[in-house]
């Protein structure tokens, strides 16, 4: 009899690999440092895997001197390997000729260790940019460099995030919006209506549109909200989750959550979502295959052993 190691699929791609891409100031430290559960700053290696000076990559260096090749490990999960795009706000022509390049090579690698297996488009909510997407400027949208990042960049298959920060911005706007309608409600119902509100001012933007545009490119496999990161008690769960289950590569999917052993609740969805496709291909006359079942929920937990015994 034969056995397959659940852990043996974690081997093929030893590290996950994510691309962060947004301007200056848009959250991208805050969330790498909320994902890998830290407060360290990231050692940083160079292409050639030397260890350099992590000042170089800082978010707000100046143009030209940053390197989209440098890689970025934190020591609390050094499953992950990350990838700094340079702020867009600053970007030359040939800035972003250099991201652009790097994003087709590493979207078309050859070894699937070397490939960028996401990339986190990151944005503060009110900039309407993609990349990580702050919400706190409502008069600006998006620049030129950030529109041709969707038009001509070549992702390939690689599953496009767009994670929009400081979504809180919105709450004074909308809480302006409606004050006299607030009044002798219960909390439960200014609370409802406010959160009512600040999806109505999203959706207005039409930012979401304008993203998944058919002329774009690159349009996006989904989008997160973040707001409050600068508070300790936040985390960016939602983040980690949406990343698992936009990514069509089971092995990905292992690696990604094999290097989270904490998050419990990432583990639980990633197995009920496996055990619902399971038991849908599995539905007919031969029955249940209760080993498989088994089987399919215990490998998503990567601090357990488990082997699937084949005859």
């Amino acid at each position: 009899m034969a056995t397959i190691d659940a852990q043996g699929l974690r081997e093929i791609i030893e590290r996950f690999r994510v691309l962060i891409v947004g301007r200056g100031n848009a959250g991208k430290t805050t969330i790498l440092r909320k994902v890998c559960d830290t407060k360290d700053q990231p050692e940083i290696y160079d292409a050639e895997g030397n260890k350099i000076d992590a000042a170089i990559v800082e978010a707000s260096i100046k143009p030209g001197e940053h390197n989209i090749t440098d890689e970025m490990v934190f020591k609390s999960k050094p499953g992950f390997v990350f990838h700094d795009s340079c702020g867009f706000e600053a970007c030359s022509k040939e800035e972003f000729e250099v991201m652009k390049t790097f994003v087709s090579e590493r979207a078309h690698a050859t070894k699937l260790e070397e490939r960028i297996h996401v990339i986190w488009q990151v944005t503060p909510l009110l900039t309407f940019h993609a990349y990580c997407i702050p919400m706190d400027e409502p008069c600006r949208t998006f620049q030129r460099a950030e529109e041709k990042f969707f038009l001509e960049c070549d992702t390939g298959n690689v599953p496009v995030i767009v994670v929009f920060t400081k979504f809180d911005a919105l709450l004074p706007v909308a809480y302006g919006d409606i004050k006299k309608q607030l009044k002798g409600v219960s909390p439960e119902e200014r609370s409802k209506r406010i959160a009512q509100r600040m999806e109505e001012l999203f959706t207005n933007t039409r930012v979401w549109d304008r993203l998944c545009d058919p002329k774009n490119r690159v349009r996006p496999k989904s989008s997160v909200r973040l707001q409050n990161m600068n508070k300790p008690d936040t985390d960016c769960n939602t983040l980690l989750e949406s990343t698992t289950l936009a990514l069509d590569n089971e092995a990905l999917r292992f690696c990604l959550v094999s290097t989270q052993q904490s998050n419990l609740e990432l583990c639980i969805k990633c197995a009920v979502t496996t055990l619902v496709g399971h038991a849908r291909r599995q539905s007919g006359p031969l029955g249940i295959d209760y080993g498989s079942y088994q089987y399919d929920i215990a490998k998503w937990f990567a601090h357990l052993e488990v082997r699937k015994r084949l005859i």
